[in-house]
């Protein structure tokens, strides 16, 4: 079955995609968010010429086309359009067979174990405790990460001070659960071991990008000193980067973002990947988008998923654009879990509010 038309529908932020083969039917996904209104443009420049007009069974191969004649373009614009061609291709077969994406992974619908994550650096260490709080006791998470350092920091911290009190006062407000922090690319390796005994000794087990993500020696550095889990690899779109994660042994978790990555065909490389190296895939999914609902679907499927979903717990202050995407609530958490529904394709129907109100662009043949 052709490809025939392919439309993007969105604003700066976010950006859904409509695939329409040469029967009528449809399937819906999306850019990767943040300067989505760009991608979009190379959507339908560099991506939507090689799709038109192929078999949408061929989606796959048609992908790799894509990598090699843009060859001169690779790295993340690339890939963040691709995800918009791929998300599209896994609904619209989910819809076409009747099943959700889980099962056409080899999976099944059902419940996801979620941690909540924090996004924010601007909040106290106290402020940051009552509301970890609040939702462990209203929506039963019983997984939290919060933030350390300040954002690719060269080493500072957010304010003085902040780093060793947020770890101290969450930690004990918390108590039981599991515990994770996310260090954003902030340290060289002799400050992120010192911070990551500080996190060990305060019960936390899991300590994302310590060291610049693109240096891999350095994250490896401070996973050999240290017992806890280091993670990483939300910002990696290309497969010879896993590889040479993999390779230099810098991490004990994959953190792929699907979105990041081009879809999820690539992602599931960078899974099989993971798997054949013994290593647990726990995706980077930061916006209540798209995203989160692609990675619970994957996290149902594969063999070497990891103890749980990334689940951001930030409102309409932070993330003002996520307001009205879908219809109903597809992100409810009922016991510290988000449910992966058995409806076809991702489970979920766009707003037709939102779409009115987008920038809607064609690409057909």
């Amino acid at each position: 079955m052709k490809i025939t038309k392919l439309e993007t529908f969105g604003n700066p932020f976010v950006t859904f995609t409509r695939v329409t083969t040469e029967d009528g039917a449809t399937g819906w996904g999306q850019l990767s968010t943040y300067n989505a209104d760009i991608t979009a443009e190379i959507f339908h420049r560099q991506v939507a010429p090689h799709v038109l007009g192929t078999d949408i069974d061929a989606m796959e191969d048609t992908l790799q086309r894509i990598y090699e004649k843009e060859h001169k373009f690779p790295g993340s614009y690339l890939r963040r359009a691709q995800t918009g061609f791929d998300t599209a291709v896994w609904d619209h077969r989910g819809r076409v067979q009747g099943k959700s994406v889980a099962e056409l992974l080899g999976g099944s619908p059902g419940r996801v174990r979620a941690y909540a994550s924090s996004m924010k650096r601007d909040i106290t260490p106290e402020d940051e405790a009552a509301r970890l709080c609040s939702l462990r006791d209203r929506d039963g998470f019983t997984a939290f990460k919060w933030r350390v350092g300040a954002e690719c920091g060269r080493g500072q911290d957010e304010w003085p001070g902040r780093t060793p009190e947020v770890i101290k006062v969450v930690s004990r407000a918390l108590g039981d659960v599991d515990k994770l922090v996310d260090g954003n690319s902030c340290y060289g390796p002799k400050a992120a071991i010192e911070v990551g005994h500080m996190l060990q000794d305060h019960g936390i087990g899991h300590f994302e990008e310590p060291c610049p993500y693109w240096e891999y020696d350095q994250t490896a550095q401070v996973r050999a000193a240290l017992t806890m889990d280091v993670a990483g690899g939300e910002q990696d779109c290309e497969l010879s980067s896993w590889q040479l994660m993999i390779d230099r042994k810098s991490v004990d978790i994959l953190q792929p973002d699907v979105m990041y990555m081009g879809g999820m065909t690539r992602t599931l490389m960078v899974c099989k990947m993971g798997e054949k190296a013994g290593l647990p895939i726990t995706p980077h999914a930061a916006n209540l988008s798209l995203v989160t609902i692609c990675t619970a679907h994957l996290l149902r499927a594969i063999p070497n998923a990891g103890k749980y979903l990334e689940f951001s717990i930030e409102g309409l202050d932070y993330y003002p654009w996520q307001e009205g995407l879908f219809l109903g609530n597809p992100f409810a958490i009922e016991d510290g879990q988000m449910t992966v529904p058995d409806a076809p394709g991702w489970g979920v129907e766009i707003n037709p509010e939102f779409l009115a109100n987008s920038t809607h662009k064609v690409s057909a043949l």
